[in-house]
């Protein structure tokens, strides 16, 4: 699994960018479910139909876009300036490198003389340079969009990249579909766009859909860092189950569902509240006349930073829960 990883964080595909990243998932998963559409904003859904007639029909919702920068101006001398695409900091930008969908590297760089360099630096103090000399022979233009590249690395079961929100999601859902041999459900595997940018993949998807329960696969954040937020997630602690965070309550019989699976395999999992953030679960939860929803999600450290931090094992973990869930009648 570590190889499709690797592919996939390291894969070019900013929110409302996300073609690349599309054709391969399509690749990936060729052959496994029973047909793939892609439906008009992009979503590559993915659709294992079960033989039983009391099974339910799911959506399970991985995004594939990252955070990314949009060039929004070009200086005389060649140097861009850059607007976000999503939850950006401009702490984790200073020195950091970005690449274009051509393949083009930029580095990403600070005007010197601030007036207050006691202040935090805002993305307006920044540019971006891509080894131009002037303004004529600048190889990017207004609206270019980049994602920021940095390759995979490991460092015991850890392994750290940029993008892991949301692609370890996607590998899950992909390794979940390549392991699933039986399942009494119908299951739409929902590879979702622009998640960065308001949810607007899995609301689209989950209307189109219209499931009886839905389960996101994304990140959360860690309380085991040195001043870090206070929350009972830990990496290398197993998967955490929501229970809430700031876009969503999660339905309590999707919550019970995950821990009573996992508690049946020996599963190790925690629970999670995250204070700030959201995921796919809280646009699917509202769809239509409104879905069972909840999220499963792989503690991350650093997260939108170029170098976030998943433990292996919670991954791996992860997958073996969606398998208990799938492959056995659910009644809630």
């Amino acid at each position: 699994m570590k190889p499709l990883i690797k592919k996939l964080v390291e894969a070019y595909g900013p929110s409302g960018n996300e073609a690349h990243m599309r054709e391969l998932v399509r690749a990936e998963i060729h052959g496994q479910p029973d047909y793939i559409t892609v439906d008009p904003l992009g979503n590559l859904i993915a659709v294992v139909k079960g033989k039983a007639r009391t099974g339910k029909k799911i959506m399970l919702s991985a995004h594939m876009d990252e955070i990314g920068v949009i060039v929004s101006h070009i200086d005389e001398r060649g140097f861009a300036r850059f607007h976000n695409i999503g939850g950006v900091s401009p702490l984790t930008c200073l020195g950091g490198r970005v690449r274009f969908a051509n393949g083009l590297t930029g580095v990403i760089g600070i005007e010197a003389r601030r007036d207050d360099l006691s202040k935090l630096p805002a993305l307006s103090d920044l540019f971006m340079d891509v080894g131009a000399t002037s303004k004529a022979d600048c190889p990017v233009k207004v609206g270019d969009v980049a994602g920021f590249y940095r390759p995979m690395e490991e460092a015991g079961t850890r392994l750290i990249a940029k993008s892991m929100d949301d692609r370890i999601g996607v590998a899950i859902l992909i390794e979940t579909l390549r392991l699933l041999k039986r399942t009494p459900h119908e299951v739409a595997f929902v590879f979702s766009v622009q998640e960065e940018v308001g949810l607007r993949g899995a609301g689209t998807a989950a209307f189109g859909l219209d499931v009886d329960l839905g389960i996101a696969v994304d990140v959360t954040r860690t309380g085991d860092t040195p001043n870090g937020a206070k929350m009972a997630v830990d990496l290398g602690g197993g998967p955490a189950i929501k229970i809430r965070d700031s876009g969503m309550l999660a339905d309590p019989r999707i919550k019970e569902l995950m821990l009573q699976r996992a508690k049946g395999a020996n599963i190790p999992t925690q629970l999670e509240i995250l204070e700030a953030g959201t995921t796919d679960a809280a646009a699917m939860q509202i769809a239509r006349g409104g879905m069972l929803a909840g999220c499963l999600s792989v503690p991350t450290r650093y997260i939108h930073s170029p170098s976030e931090m998943v433990d292996f094992r919670d991954v791996q973990q992860s997958v073996a829960l969606l398998l208990e869930i799938l492959q056995k009648p659910i009644e809630l």
